[in-house]
């Protein structure tokens, strides 16, 4: 087996391996310390942090599907005070080694520029991973995700705040996400992440009552990976900086995927609740994958996707020789 070197590189940040965890089903790695060996992680991904405490949504708030799951947490959190109380301090603590990417929410440009400029008075972070499928209360109520103007904006004021590494967490929820990501990318991001959830719904026919007290939520699970890896592809063509990949990631094979479809890591999300231990399988399992074709570099799997056209291409080249 030939050895692999499994480091990538987002913006200014070096991961030792491209396997992180998704916001919003990993906490901030402490819930998992016991189950698996963290350090084994290229980056924690923590729960959306917000300027002040969220209540989230009233239960029922999730619902399982048929490959997947539909969430309607309403990004609940305890405020940006208490992350670096706890969280943070508890990671610095214990896991300093492990890059840490804070996941962050608001419902105003004011409050993404007041959660980064808090949290960039501490040590300790790696990175943010700004969620811009948040409601825009200033625009009634649209997420900033869903137009390149607001999308633009957000990223802009974000980039103005902080010299960290900012990775734009992209709603697939649009009508071109290529676009959005274009956008973004003007602005100083320096990678985007893909996909967040697909809104949907589901009934219980016993009770004639949707299974979620907001009637819709947000799907995850291998039930969205084909529309996540299209997207993927889609976005990788149309930008120059590097994208994460998530979408019902449960395996290597689901990894590899992704990063033949253009992205230079990917996150593990849904599958963290089926087996705790999945990101770490997936990291040996990309290795192995690696090791047994000969590729000598995991970031060599990106973008490696050989198209119709390409094929025809090589095949004339070849011929032509």
């Amino acid at each position: 087996m030939h050895r692999v070197d499994m480091s990538v590189a987002i913006g200014d940040l070096v991961l030792a391996n491209p396997v992180l965890t998704a916001s919003g089903t990993f906490g901030s790695g402490k819930e998992y310390a016991d189950l698996i060996d963290l350090t084994r992680l290229g980056a924690i991904v923590t729960k959306g942090v917000s300027t002040s405490p969220w209540s989230g949504n009233p239960s029922p708030r999730m619902a399982e599907t048929a490959s997947g799951m539909l969430n309607s947490i309403g990004l609940q959190n305890p405020g940006v005070e208490r992350f670096i109380a706890d969280d943070l301090a508890w990671h610095r603590r214990s896991f300093p080694q492990v890059p840490l990417v804070v996941n962050v929410n608001g419902h105003t440009i004011d409050e993404y520029i007041s959660v980064v400029r808090r949290l960039d008075e501490e040590e300790g972070i790696s990175a943010y991973e700004v969620n811009i499928s948040c409601p825009n209360v200033d625009a009634g109520g649209m997420a900033f995700g869903t137009t390149c103007e607001a999308a633009s904006e957000v990223t802009r004021a974000v980039r103005a705040a902080t010299a960290r590494t900012i990775i734009v967490k992209l709603s697939p929820n649009v009508t071109d996400v290529a676009a959005i990501a274009r956008s973004v990318e003007a602005e100083g991001a320096d990678a985007v992440s893909l996909i967040n959830t697909l809104l949907g719904m589901a009934i219980d026919t016993r009770t004639f009552r949707p299974k979620l007290a907001r009637v819709v939520g947000g799907l995850s699970g291998p039930a969205i990976k084909p529309i996540a890896l299209r997207m993927v592809w889609q976005v990788s063509s149309a930008v120059g900086i590097p994208v994460i990949g998530m979408g019902g990631i449960a395996s290597a094979t689901d990894a590899a995927e992704f990063m033949l479809a253009g992205a230079t890591a990917v996150a593990v999300g849904t599958a963290n609740f089926v087996d705790p231990r999945t990101a770490v399988h997936i990291v040996d399992g990309l290795e192995d994958f690696c090791a047994s074709r000969g590729i000598g570099r995991v970031s060599d799997l990106t973008g490696g996707l050989i198209t119709p056209d390409a094929a025809a291409n090589r095949d004339r080249e070849e011929g032509s020789r």
